[in-house]
């Protein structure tokens, strides 16, 4: 048996990636991440770059993609726990403009797997959550781009639990992205 279990999604390029975790007594252990293991199971990504964030409930972070410096994301929470999504803007998909979440916490170990040409975001249902994720390629400021979060085409199910939306806590640049037909179609990434 491999040390990942990589579970398709409905949207084609995405997974649920589960790590084998060997746990006793005094803890547990686990691999996160193996270039070997991820190749065969058919996922081959360079990663060069891991990010880290620590956020409280009810902050709303996303929805993100860079127009260039496209970036795929294998994501997990390291504690607490998040609803991360990601949305297909592939300008060639069948699946456009269709959305997948999951739950990702400290206790399911999961990982989301996101190709290049996809908005991210995530919702923190615990008191707080640290969030890492590893990217393909350099984050840049400059060219990066977002989709409103709440977009009624997209049409998202954000798991809010007791949480109302206007308490959900967003930057003022997320707050501000425009809705999918605002986006266009093609054209919007350079090196998909």
């Amino acid at each position: 048996m491999g040390k990942f279990k990589k579970t398709e999604t409905s949207i084609e390029g995405v997974y649920i990636i589960e790590p084998t975790v060997f746990g006793d007594n005094r803890g547990y252990f686990m691999e996160t991440y193996s270039k070997k293991d991820f190749e065969e199971l058919g996922l081959y990504y360079d990663f060069v770059q891991d990010n880290q964030s620590k956020s409280k409930k009810g902050v709303l972070r996303g929805l993100h993609f860079q127009k260039e410096n496209t970036q795929a994301k294998l994501v997990r929470v390291l504690k607490g726990e998040v609803f991360d999504v990601a949305v297909d803007l592939r300008p060639n998909s069948s699946t456009y403009g269709k959305w997948e979440g999951v739950v990702l916490s400290e206790e399911n170990k999961k990982m989301f797997m996101i190709p290049r040409g996809f908005a991210h975001g995530f919702l923190v249902l615990s008191d707080e959550a640290e969030f890492t994720y590893k990217c393909d390629d350099m984050y840049n400021g400059a060219v990066e781009g977002g989709l409103k979060w709440d977009d009624e085409d997209v049409g998202i199910i954000w798991p809010l639990g007791n949480m109302k939306k206007e308490d959900l806590i967003t930057s003022k640049k997320d707050a501000k992205w425009p809705s999918l037909k605002e986006l266009p179609r093609t054209g919007l990434f350079k090196n998909l």
